[in-house]
């Protein structure tokens, strides 16, 4: 009797306590395997780094766009105040120029308009004397001038052009050279003036119209902005020929340049 409501008690006992007492063990925790499926975490990290790069990348590009166009616009105004400065410059020469040679040819000077009109009078002369010149160079130089006395300064490039090249060693092919220089300079082809002038200087420095090509292509550097180049060629008229017309027009130039 005792023994059987022992049992029946503890049983009764025990199982009050399992159902008060919580359980001992829990259920497995439930784990997410991250590194499998095509969304998985490594994935989702590797594409907001590559997201964010990106953006980095997308920023700089654009500031560097942002630059380039500043520095554009920069260069451009340097540019247009150049291109003044220039134009300023070379006004300053021209009328400068042509103040000069205005006081020569009223002083009978004859470099410049006193030089045009003094070859125009002596060409035919000059060109019948000129040594080892023949007849036909002589004809085709006095046809080639005449284009320059009407002024048809187009038609005269051509033919002077053409002289130069049919008789490269004439008597009167440094005359060609320096006025195919005096023609572009009027037409403003300045750098074929220059090549002109520097033709009769490389070429045939025993010319008579080497003091005046240097003259001339001095004041080319003038205008084309090259002080120092203009200077050391305006100094050179007056050591090397002293005595011509050339340097005093040298002289006046650098003189007045540098009030």
């Amino acid at each position: 009797m005792k023994d059987g409501l022992s049992r029946s008690t503890l049983t009764t006992l025990g199982a009050g306590l399992c159902l008060a007492l919580p359980p001992l063990v829990s259920a497995a925790p439930v784990v997410e395997d991250l590194s499998q499926g095509s969304g998985n975490f490594y994935q989702r990290a590797e594409v907001r780094e590559e997201s964010s790069g990106s953006l980095v990348l997308f920023n700089q590009v654009q500031e560097n766009q942002d630059e380039i166009k500043r520095l554009r616009g920069q260069i451009e105004e340097l540019r247009y105040q150049l291109e003044q400065q220039n134009k300023m410059a070379q006004e300053r020469y021209l009328q400068l120029e042509k103040r000069i040679e205005s006081n020569s040819g009223s002083a009978g000077g004859t470099a410049g308009q006193g030089d045009s009109q003094q070859e125009g009078n002596q060409a035919g002369a000059s060109a019948s004397s000129e040594p080892g010149t023949s007849n036909d160079a002589r004809s085709a130089y006095q046809a080639a001038f005449s284009k320059v006395q009407a002024r048809e300064f187009p038609a005269a490039i051509s033919a002077f052009e053409a002289f130069v090249a049919d008789y490269p060693d004439s008597g009167l092919t440094a005359n060609g050279h320096y006025w195919l220089g005096e023609l572009y300079s009027a037409q403003t082809e300045l750098d074929k003036a220059s090549a002109a002038f520097e033709r009769v200087i490389q070429d045939f420095p025993q010319s008579s119209k080497m003091p005046d090509a240097l003259y001339k292509l001095g004041l080319l550097r003038a205008r084309q902005g090259k002080p120092d180049e203009s200077r050391a060629l305006l100094e050179r008229v007056g050591e090397e020929f002293p005595d011509s017309s050339a340097a005093g027009l040298a002289s006046d130039f650098l003189n007045r340049s540098a009030e």
